[in-house]
């Protein structure tokens, strides 16, 4: 029996910046997972998947498991949570500023 449909977001990679990207309701590329669209539908997510893989200006178009939040779609996993935190082996960029905002 295959498992239920749960939520999803699509998530890639911004070809030029290399950062970690979702789609959005209005079908643009946003950095916040929070902003991304939570698809419902397997129809409707693999549809919206295959038109956004075919963007030149991103790589690695994927689904992403959410969970749907207060705020948004937030991660259910782990790796998810990472990916959107940026690059792990030294502060910079999304990392850096959230340093900075711990020290205030």
């Amino acid at each position: 029996m295959p498992r239920p449909f749960t939520p999803k977001a699509i998530t890639a990679n911004a070809l030029l910046e290399g950062d970690v990207i979702y789609l959005d309701h209005k079908g643009q590329w946003v950095r916040d997972l929070r902003q991304a669209r939570a698809f419902t539908e397997a129809e409707v997510a693999d549809a919206a998947l295959a038109e956004a893989a075919k963007d030149g200006m991103v790589v690695g178009a994927s689904l992403t498991d959410v969970k749907l939040g207060e705020h948004g779609p937030e991660p259910t996993h782990f790796r998810e949570d990472f990916r959107r935190t940026g690059p792990s082996n030294y502060f910079h960029g999304k990392q850096e500023s959230k340093e900075a905002e711990a020290h205030v």
